[in-house]
């Protein structure tokens, strides 16, 4: 008799093979979790950057005003479905309660991307009506919420705004505008931000060091930039590196693996812009292409290394670099070669060829056009500048 793969994969006979396989060839088998999930939250002082929110729900909680229908918005992998499972269990512990003790049976998670008809509204609504056999609450956590039809938000109206007092919901959403104003009146909404690159980079150390994962820290902010706030894709890219540098992280590695320009790159192209070196900045464009990078892509890359030359130059604004220890003292040292107003024309450019990138026929072109101006900027301020000089003695005489 001869067994279909699908039934072969079901009845577990290729997993027992594999694990036969592995063992006798000295191959150690080991359930692998990522990151994400093995150093999920547990408790509210664990979730990272988002304290204006729990601090709130804690002082809620402590002092008894916890209200009963929520709204968690934010970008995605920053915290909402975490902070919303740790509330449920936070309410629904009691004193002499073992840290690790499951709540599952107070916790009903739906996906409204998916279960987003009225049929399952009206489902929900039943549920709601039984109270709690274990616990004091149950608490409904509705992910991805506006994508709830409107015959669905309408039916789930009433029970948003009357709730049975054991009933706490928790909506989540990325999309808040989305969302009738009538629910949005009915809950007490928490915007959750973009986490900062320095908290994930503290936290992305902190797992490091637990992983023994030799690490060093400008690849870090890579990660964390490359992450672009949300902490989820920051772990999974993390995760993705350690197996990329076996367990050893360098800059050099997370710049090839992570496809990210180089900025020792920016460096050297705006020292040569100051040189007013057409040639040489081609070349390095040049070089940026062939490595595979898009050219809008480096506009905006040097864009964005400008705007760190210019908070540079002031200690009022110093703080906002936020790049390695490092690259700072680099940007520190050329920020002092840099005019205020050689920066400001140099955003300037950027900015008018960033806009009409898309409307080039020939892109390449487009942008060694914008490097070309660039390289001119000196030269015309200094045109500019005797000029006015020579005005003013015409007008002395």
């Amino acid at each position: 008799m001869i067994i279909g793969f699908k039934q072969f994969i079901n009845n577990g006979f290729l997993g027992v093979f594999l694990n036969y396989f592995c063992a006798s060839n000295g191959f150690k088998v080991e359930n692998f979790i990522v990151s994400a999930r093995k150093y999920r939250p547990s408790v509210f002082d664990d979730v990272v950057g988002q304290r204006h929110v729990t601090d709130t729900l804690l002082n809620e909680i402590n002092n008894n005003h916890l209200a009963q229908s929520f709204l968690f918005t934010g970008p995605r992998g920053v915290g909402k479905t975490t902070c919303a499972r740790i509330l449920a269990k936070v309410i629904n512990q009691k004193e002499g309660d073992q840290a690790d003790q499951d709540y599952a049976f107070n916790i009903f998670e739906m996906d409204a991307a998916s279960n987003n008809s009225v049929e399952d509204i009206r489902h929900l609504n039943e549920q709601v009506r039984i109270p709690p056999q274990v616990g004091n609450y149950k608490v409904y956590i509705i992910d991805e919420v506006h994508m709830l039809s409107s015959a669905a938000f309408n039916a789930f109206l009433k029970t948003l705004e009357e709730p049975p007092k054991y009933a706490i919901f928790i909506l989540a959403t990325t999309e808040k505008h989305k969302i009738l104003p009538t629910i949005l009146s009915r809950c007490q909404i928490f915007n959750f931000k973009r986490i900062q690159i320095k908290d994930m980079v503290e936290h992305l150390q902190s797992i490091a060091a637990k992983e023994h994962v030799e690490v060093e820290q400008e690849a870090l902010h890579l990660i964390a930039e490359k992450a672009d706030g949300g902490l989820r894709d920051c772990l999974s890219l993390f995760d993705q590196m350690v197996s990329y540098c076996n367990g050893k992280i360098t800059y050099d590695k997370a710049v090839e693996n992570l496809n990210i320009l180089d900025r020792d790159y920016y460096f050297k192209i705006t020292q040569s812009i100051l040189n007013q070196s057409i040639s040489e900045v081609l070349v390095y464009f040049d070089e940026v292409l062939n490595k595979g990078f898009d050219g809008q892509l480096f506009l905006n890359g040097l864009s964005e290394h400008f705007r760190n030359l210019m908070v540079c130059k002031d200690k009022a604004t110093a703080h906002l670099l936020d790049v390695g220890e490092a690259h700072k003292s680099k940007y520190e040292a050329q920020s002092q070669s840099c005019d205020l107003s050689f920066l400001l024309n140099a955003l300037n450019i950027n900015n008018q060829f960033d806009v009409d990138y898309k409307n080039s026929k020939n892109p390449r072109l487009h942008i060694e056009l914008a490097l070309m101006k660039l390289c001119h900027i000196r030269s015309q301020i200094n045109a500019a500048v005797t000029l006015e000089e020579l005005k003013k003695k015409v007008m002395s005489i």
